[in-house]
């Protein structure tokens, strides 16, 4: 059975979803769950929920990481945080991999120096998964993991989000796009320009430069970027698709009419909400990090951790690290 350490006391309501998601999981999923925190507190939220006979055990970690605390100094004051404890027991191999929706420089601190990156990778690169207008998943890295990279780290990063496209979504031949300021290959500042070259020569399927319109079009499986700006489309995407259902909501309640069409509307409406709904993707995974880590949003309710869980599990029975590492063998990347 595939075992899962989940940072309980990490996200914004902690540890209420993380108990529940963690529940809903292991009824599910066939799933070990070892929830990480404070034992008093924890448990006083499992008891609130029919789980005796699941496979879910309290693992004590004294110390919290807040959203305020700096990661860096955290990761050496709290050696007995939540996040550090998940770390340390897919380091020692207790645990196949590790959820948390807290801090998430303090996980990515974690994950970097308790569970170390794969021989073959130089930078870890955080992936995003979100729909696309294709009825398909798209994703999109680094969102966050390096605010700077180098040519030959984005290389890293297609061939990784390569494979984990592969493992999670099935596709066998993944097309791979650059994100750039235009299509041709002229375009872009030096680091794209160098990266297209490199990508050309790659054995990735790279199908050229995709532009931020393109984010959603379907034309591309993975999108490729540094962590500075993906991480910003991601905050932007976010942001407009809460905005978009705002406008949504105020536009059908303002006529009578409007409120007919609604209700004639409102199973689309759940539909395309569930379908761009971030809960049902879980979390980002940490890719080329030595052991499975995914990454969840603080505000992560009980349906986003337990599909976190599902993820990590996914991921671990994959292998995705051994696959990940032929990979990255096999292509020539300079250093």
């Amino acid at each position: 059975m595939i075992t899962i350490a989940v940072d309980a006391m990490g996200g914004d309501h902690a540890p209420r979803p993380e108990v529940e998601g963690s529940v809903l999981a292991a009824r599910e999923f066939n799933v070990r769950i070892l929830l990480v925190g404070q034992p008093n507190v924890v448990r006083a939220e499992l008891v609130k929920h029919s789980a005796p006979n699941l496979p879910i055990e309290i693992i004590p970690a004294s110390e919290v990481i807040t959203m305020n605390d700096h990661p860096a100094q955290a990761f050496r004051r709290k050696k007995d945080s939540s996040v550090h404890v998940a770390a340390r027991l897919v380091h020692d191999s207790k645990a196949d991999g590790m959820f948390s929706a807290g801090n998430t420089g303090a996980a990515m601190t974690a994950a970097k120096f308790i569970l170390g990156t794969l021989e073959s990778v130089d930078r870890v690169a955080l992936a995003a998964p979100f729909p696309n207008a294709r009825g398909g998943v798209s994703v999109l890295l680094d969102v966050g993991a390096n605010v700077d990279s180098r040519p030959e780290h984005l290389v890293q990063f297609a061939v990784m989000g390569e494979v984990y496209y592969r493992a999670t979504f099935g596709s066998r031949r993944p097309r791979v796009g650059l994100l750039s300021v235009g299509e041709e290959e002229i375009k872009g500042n030096v680091l794209t320009r160098e990266v297209y070259t490199l990508l050309k020569k790659s054995p990735v399927h790279f199908v050229g430069n995709v532009e931020g319109g393109d984010l959603f079009s379907g034309s591309v499986d993975v999108i490729v970027c540094d962590g500075f700006v993906g991480n910003i489309a991601l905050k932007i995407c976010e942001g407009l698709a809460v905005s978009i259902f705002d406008l949504l909501k105020k536009s059908l309640k303002s006529s009578i009419l409007s409120q007919v069409g609604a209700k004639l509307s409102q199973g689309a409406f759940k539909g395309l909400k569930k379908k761009i709904d971030y809960t049902e993707y879980g979390g980002a995974p940490l890719l080329g990090a030595r052991g499975v880590c995914v990454i969840g949003h603080g505000r992560s309710n009980a349906n986003a951790v337990k599909n976190a869980i599902r993820v990590a599990a996914g991921l671990a029975r994959a292998r995705i690290n051994e696959r990940i590492e032929q990979e990255l063998s096999a292509t020539a990347v300079p250093a």
